[in-house]
């Protein structure tokens, strides 16, 4: 499959049932663009969930602040509508040891231009919400 954004390939990953709630719409996973870090929904996604580290080296290893980061990414497209989400998110990768901060900065760096959003302005902004 291929993102709809940017056409680059996808990354399907299942969402365990105490993160759902922070997924687009109601599929049970989802899928993350290599290109741009855009987030879809997915309705089959596999059983176990692949390296994320193949997205970014700045991507945790562990599943349990994996997944939160690249849901945390996906919901920066619009920090309004998704504010308590992202809070939620942020609290629970840093609950898992990892720095979200950082890793949104590692991401700008590694994404760029090419991200679906622009990764270092939101950081900011972030950082002010905090």
């Amino acid at each position: 499959m291929s993102c709809p954004d940017c056409g680059g390939d996808l990354v399907s990953i299942p969402v365990p049932a105490d993160l759902q709630q922070y997924l687009p719409g109601d599929a049970p996973g989802a899928s993350v663009c290599r290109s741009c870090l855009a987030l879809h929904p997915e309705t089959e996604p596999p059983a176990d969930v692949p390296d994320l580290t193949r997205l970014d080296s700045a991507i945790p290893t562990a599943d349990g602040a994996a997944i939160p980061v690249v849901l945390l990414v996906g919901l920066l497209d619009s920090l309004a509508m998704h504010r308590e989400e992202i809070t939620a998110l942020l609290e629970r990768i840093e609950r898992e040891g990892v720095d979200p901060l950082l890793v949104l900065d590692r991401l700008a760096a590694s994404y760029g231009e090419a991200a679906h959003v622009d990764l270092g302005r939101r950081r900011r902004q972030l950082e002010q919400l905090l």
